[in-house]
This record gives structure tokens, sequence and C-alpha cells, in this order.
């Protein structure tokens, strides 16, 4: 079962800023290419950081606010935001170190990533830590345009088959939603067909509908009936 990659989906020509970026340019780039982010690379094209739409509006909220008075953890929050609200480049304005991710990881992982960490976007970078590209939301979400059918055949030849007798099961795939109905030989292959289903690429939601079978009771004199 072969679960797409991130270089498989990702955008092979990320804009990227350099660490001395103005301001001014990144206010700019943002605008005209019509992203929230941008990474940062040193001069050896290394990321070290990520430069967002957000980073910016600091200056704008709290550069010129009145003083007044903070609790503790709020204090040092805003004193944090003072400080990068002084930045004038993009190495004085990124969030660093970046969240990054590798391009032989899987989508899935990227998925996860994103949701965990609250970002849209991820650079992708080699093992020297080298941008080699950009995977967005929408990325990640384009691995659900696979076909019904070709998502049935996966989990009918490669999930069921080998682990169980594939005439025992019905697989219904409507918009990515998998019903699975049969009956397995134990309930700890049945729980396995499903969790593997759920990992199959295209797969919104597995509807469990199997019949598992009722394990053995024992009687006080350990017989089993």
């Amino acid at each position: 079962m072969m679960m797409k990659t991130v270089k498989d989906v990702m955008s092979v020509l990320p804009v990227w800023v350099s660490e001395g970026a103005s301001f001014r340019e990144i206010a700019v780039r943002l605008r005209e290419c019509r992203v929230s982010a941008f990474p940062v690379l040193d001069a050896h094209g290394k990321v070290t950081g990520v430069v967002s739409e957000a980073d910016l509006l600091v200056k704008e909220a709290v550069a010129d606010e009145p003083n007044v008075v903070w609790g503790l953890l709020a204090g040092i929050v805003h004193h944090a935001a003072r400080g990068k609200a002084a930045g004038v480049t993009a190495a004085d304005l990124m969030t660093s170190p970046a969240v990054t991710i590798g391009p032989d990881e899987t989508v899935e992982h990227a998925a996860r990533l994103m949701y965990d960490r609250g970002i849209k976007r991820l650079p992708v970078v080699d093992r020297a830590g080298r941008l080699v590209g950009i995977i967005s939301r929408s990325d990640v979400l384009a691995v659900f345009d696979r076909p019904d059918a070709e998502i049935r055949e996966e989990i009918m030849t490669q999930v069921i088959a080998g682990r169980s007798e594939p005439s025992w099961y019905s697989v219904i795939v409507k918009d990515g939603m998998v019903t699975l109905e049969g009956t397995p030989e134990t309930a700890a292959i049945g729980r396995d067909l499903v969790r593997r289903a759920r990992h199959v690429e295209g797969v919104v939601a597995v509807r469990d509908r199997l019949v598992y079978p009722v394990p053995p009771v024992a009687s006080r004199s350990g017989h089993y009936f």
C-alpha cells in the first residue's frame, strides 16, 4: 500500500525571502504572491525561519500601543511582541525555528503536522536543511480527489487480501466514505482491517459494520462453551 509523499504534491518553485529582506519588501511580495507566509533563507539556502502576515501585523498592532499594566504571562508575551515590532528585516520579524518537513514524509504526516501546529504551509527541506519545496493545505487535500473505485480496489486487494478472505467482505466507497461489512475470523483481524482501511489514501472515514465473533465464555470448571 503506497502512500503519497510530500514530494508528490509539493510546489517545487517556492517563493522565499532572504534574512535581509526589508519589512516593505516582505509586505509587497506577500500581496503580490497572494500567500500568507514565506520561508526565510540564509546565505546558504537553508531555512532559518518563516515570516508571515501575522509577524508583520505585530508592528502595526503593538509598536504604537500606549503603556498599560500587564499580568506576568501576558507581560512576557507582550514584551516579545514589542521586540518583534521593532524589527525591520525578515531575520528580525520571522518565527524561528521554522516547522519544516522532508520530501519523503507522507502527506498524512504533513496534514497532522499542519493541524497540530495550526499552520497553513510547510517548507520542505532536504537533509542539509535547504529549501526544496512548499506544501500547503490545498496540496494535502488533493489526495482526496482519488476515485472511489480505486480506493475500493486497494482495500480489497491490499488491505483485506493476505490478511483475511476477501469474499467474506463487502466494501462500499461513496465520496471517500468507506463502509466495511463482513465477518472476520477474529475481532483482532477485524479491528486491524478497519485501522488499515482508514490509512488508505483518499479515505475520508470508515464505517465499521463488521460482525465480530463472540469470544468463548469460560465456565467455572475452566471449560469454554
